[in-house]
């Protein structure tokens, strides 16, 4: 059973100052997760986690991530800026972007930056733009075909289409890409990849870094090139049902150590650094977005209407993505009511929740949208003339911080020309 770290106590003092809705995230949870991170991967000296920016681009939580060892992956030209303003520096940042202005380019370059290709052709963009090649470059690898992984009885399964995906290179591109820029002067190169998103699976990323460590040292002896890193991205997920159960951090450290002792420790490869780059699984469980119930309507179904929409949380509107709700107050109690819980858009997609049981909720009552800590705020839109909602931050010591104030009106206006 998912329970909410805050408190209908807590909720109704923090609305005095600060209505709902809003964005809270769990500083403890938050640091206890990074810790449980880090201690999975102890094995491997060099390793370090890049939170992905655009999952939570909010400078309270990224500087609270530095304080635990971690870097930033950064994919755009403000979320760069963001992190030098939050302190990131040198090889504390990924710069992971794809279709790249060559502005990009130049501030990752001038931040020294590890920078992620995309593609064959940036390599020239790349060194036109910085006027030299890098010491260190990553490169982002797209092994095609279909990647299939726990298929079993229950019916689980991971299944996602890299051959169908915009990203990364060909097998025989990343060989031709590490070649000429070790010709161009790179001494130092990390291979990247991406295969699925959001697994409820232990297997994942054993099997994503077979994967890497295979084509690494295929790649090394092929081209002499120094492997110093491998990242092994995203995709590791988090339980948003109830139901489900929660990844194993440490099973899955331990399941990516197997696999370097079995394929790069042998190819004399054992001092290559492990990153990864999680987004959803460092801080998806650790936000709520805290709404109330404003509107009753009982037509052809029974409706909740909040005071949060879409613009606040758009993955059940895009994806139908299911995020579990608790209502302040009630979380012992009886979920004998069916509600479509609904925002004031003018989209009929606009729902948090269809038919889901819940105890019975009165006008007045606050409910919590669980795991929105990360692809929650920073989705959010204006849609409907909407403002974003503020983010606040519930201390270690029980107090709250606000760390991003809620838009006005003034904000909306600024960038019109009348």
């Amino acid at each position: 059973m998912k329970k909410p770290f805050l408190t209908l106590a807590q909720a109704k003092e923090i609305a005095k100052t600060c209505p709902t809705p809003f964005h809270i995230y769990d500083e403890r949870g938050i640091r206890e997760n990074a810790r449980a991170l880090k201690a999975a991967f102890a094995w491997n000296p060099g390793f370090k986690e890049y939170f992905a920016v655009k999952a939570t681009p909010t400078p309270g939580i990224l500087k609270i991530l530095r304080e635990e060892g971690c870097g930033v992956d950064c994919s755009s030209l403000t979320e760069l800026m963001m992190a030098e303003r939050c302190g990131f520096g040198g090889e504390e940042i990924m710069f992971s972007s794809n279709e790249t202005p060559a502005s990009e380019f130049e501030l990752a370059g001038r931040l020294g930056a590890y920078i992620n290709l995309d593609d064959l052709t940036h390599v020239d963009i790349l060194y036109k733009t910085l006027g030299r090649a890098p010491g260190a470059v990553c490169c982002r690898f797209n092994p095609g075909g279909v990647f299939t992984l726990g298929e079993s009885k229950e019916g689980f399964q991971v299944m996602d289409n890299p051959g169908q995906a915009k990203y990364g290179m060909t097998r025989s591109q990343l060989a031709q890409a590490f070649a000429k820029l070790r010709e161009l002067g790179t001494k130092r190169f990390g291979i990247h990849a991406f295969l699925a998103s959001n697994t409820i699976s232990n297997e994942y990323y054993p099997a994503l870094a077979r994967l890497l460590f295979e084509t690494a040292a295929g790649v090394a002896r092929e081209t002499g090139c120094q492997i110093a890193f491998i990242n092994l991205s995203g995709g590791v997920g988090v339980p948003y049902r109830p139901e489900q159960s929660a990844n194993d951090i440490s099973v899955i450290g331990e399941g990516v150590r197997r696999a370097y002792e079995e394929i790069l420790v042998p190819a004399g490869m054992g001092d290559v650094d492990i990153f990864t780059e999680l987004g959803r699984f460092m801080l998806a469980p650790f936000g709520h977005l805290v709404t109330t119930a404003v509107h009753q309507k009982h037509i052809y179904k029974e409706y909740i209407g909040v005071d949060a929409c879409a613009a606040n949380l758009m993955r059940p509107a895009i994806y139908g993505a299911y995020h579990h709700i608790t209502v302040l107050g009630k979380e012992d109690a009886a979920c004998d009511h069916v509600y479509d819980v609904v925002g004031s858009l003018c989209e009929n997609s606009d729902k948090f929740a269809v038919d889901r049981a819940l105890p019975e909720i009165e006008i007045g009552d606050m409910l919590v949208i669980h795991d929105t800590g990360a692809h929650g705020f920073s989705m959010g839109y204006n849609y409907n003339g909407k403002l974003r909602s503020a983010e606040l931050l519930l201390r270690e010591d029980g107090s709250v911080e606000l760390m991003r104030r809620a838009e006005t009106p003034d904000d909306y206006f600024a960038t019109l020309v009348w």
